[in-house]
């Protein structure tokens, strides 16, 4: 695959320096129109094998560009922090808005290679991490990024030369580490690899480009003319063509699904309530300072009809916790910060630590719901959120995040009393508004996005917990209950490992 990139490419220093000074001022220009225009993000991601000009490329890029607008991340070891998390946490964080250039040096492809290499993992897994990698940049994509990738190359002849010829110099021995010649030890194993990698992960819309790095001027020019010939193609170009109209989601006959089926009749009178609401309370907060629930972490998920007892159901939880354990976060209209990201940005950056728990009053599942029916986003967006959403739950479950979701389901007439009492209630004025009633209105078109919701997302490792809650006291026990059975799973399996 290196095969065009060990054959000796030169530029000589008359026609760098005489395409350089073009190169810079249109680069530039691309840059103000991208800041300017803020219409999507670019994300550069710069790899490559050791000594072949990945840090001086990155340098350059802040050197010839307006570096206030450059968000450059050397992604090197995990810190404690971003060990209690998933392994892409670290990277979603550090996105670029729409209108600002991102660079990793370092990325998502680092360290499942470095684990293949050093025998860590089989091919097995690396495959499946090069694919997860090439879903993610598909979301990337489909969410408006340009992505660049850069693996700069050395034969392996070139490599020993250019360690030898930094270490030779005084002035660049630091450069060269115990690490780089370790490394180069393994050339040909990082070689087979990373030429496996960069063939599962080059698509249409994320390609790689392999650089010789032997020669610096080339390098730089083609990094240089590559990046604007990229993003100026990006710029220039038309709008996009709307996706072509999906199939329509399957329908039954008889009108019946999961939430007709649902039996709502279901009750417990108020002294029951009272005893069952002090064991599971009690029987949660021992779950949460049992020792080994600092290897975990929990993810609640709240959604429902409104007026369905969200927000009681919540309180319930939390009243049995100590507050520094958990966060509870509210989802509301997305705020410009969040529209400048792609739409699970928001929902990575607070996914708890271990020993923590986020609730989550209504989620990423809005993508599927509101956003579909209300038309806030297009048909194939909301259609490929079902399989983002599944692969965004699986990366929480597979780093031991314990995560349960419920819907909380009502009547069409057990909404409109509770509506109505909190019209008529001064202190509960404020969680009734025009949205509501309006919503009522499209009762059908939210119950279908419910029941496709359930079955496109509701796995085996991230099942839907379905409540019955026009009866308030059963919801919350049953809430509870679903709760405190997952923790105690998960604290099993951990037991077991």
């Amino acid at each position: 695959m290196f095969e065009s990139a060990e054959i000796g490419h030169k530029v000589d220093k008359a026609t760098y320096e005489r395409e350089l000074p073009a190169l810079r001022e249109a680069l530039l220009d691309a840059q103000y129109d991208l800041i300017s225009r803020r219409d999507f993000p670019v994300i550069v991601l710069v790899g490559g094998v050791d000594g072949a000009g990945r840090s001086e490329s990155v340098h350059l890029l802040n050197a010839w560009l307006d570096p206030r607008h450059i968000e450059t991340h050397g992604m090197g070891e995990l810190s404690d922090e971003e060990r209690d998390r998933p392994p892409m946490w670290r990277f979603w964080r550090e996105l670029p808005p729409k209108g600002k250039i991102g660079v990793f040096q370092g990325s998502w492809y680092s360290l499942p290679i470095l684990e293949r290499v050093y025998g860590e993992i089989g091919n097995a897994p690396l495959e499946e991490a090069m694919e997860r990698n090439a879903r993610f940049e598909q979301m990337l994509s489909d969410e408006g990024a340009l992505i660049l990738k850069f693996w700069f190359h050395l034969s392996k002849a070139g490599q020993k030369k250019r360690l030898e010829a930094l270490e030779k110099d005084p002035r660049t021995r630091w450069r060269v580490t115990d690490r780089d010649w370790h490394h180069f030890k393994l050339y040909d194993k990082f070689a087979k690899v990373c030429s496996q990698a960069l063939r599962m992960t080059s698509s249409a819309q994320a390609p790689w480009h392999i650089v010789e790095g032997a020669d610096e001027r080339y390098r730089e020019l083609v990094f240089g003319r590559t990046l604007l010939e990229t993003l100026r193609k990006r710029l220039d170009q038309p709008p996009a063509p709307a996706a072509a109209p999906a199939p329509p989601m399957a329908v039954t006959v008889d009108k019946l699904n999961i939430l007709k089926a649902l039996d709502l009749s279901a009750r417990l009178d108020k002294s029951s309530y009272q005893r069952e609401l002090e064991t599971w309370q009690g029987r949660l907060n021992l779950l949460t300072r049992d020792k080994r629930f600092q290897d975990l972490s929990v993810v609640c998920v709240f959604e429902g009809n409104d007026a369905a007892g969200k927000g009681g159901g919540i309180r319930r939880i939390t009243g049995a916790l100590d507050a520094r354990r958990y966060q509870v976060i509210p989802i509301a209209a997305p705020s410009d910060e969040e529209k400048a990201q792609p739409y699970l940005w928001r929902f990575w950056r607070h996914i708890p630590r271990r020993g923590r728990l986020a609730l989550f009053d209504r989620s990423w599942y809005g993508r599927v719901l509101v956003e579909r029916v209300e038309g806030f986003c297009s048909e194939y967006d909301w259609r490929r959120a079902y399989s983002e959403i599944n692969d965004f739950e699986a990366q929480l479950v597979e780093h031991r995040v314990v995560l349960v979701k419920f819907w909380l389901a009502i009547s069409q007439n057990e909404q409109l009393k509770r509506f109505k009492e909190r019209e008529a209630t001064g202190f509960k004025r404020y969680k009734i508004t025009p949205d509501d009633w309006r919503n009522r209105d499209k009762w059908p078109e939210y119950e279908q996005a419910v029941c496709d919701m359930v079955d496109w997302t509701s796995t085996e490792i991230a099942p839907w917990t379905l409540v019955p809650a026009n009866d308030k006291y059963h919801a919350r026990i049953q809430i509870l209950r679903t709760l405190c059975e997952r923790i105690e799973a998960g604290l099993r399996a951990r037991r077991k490992s």
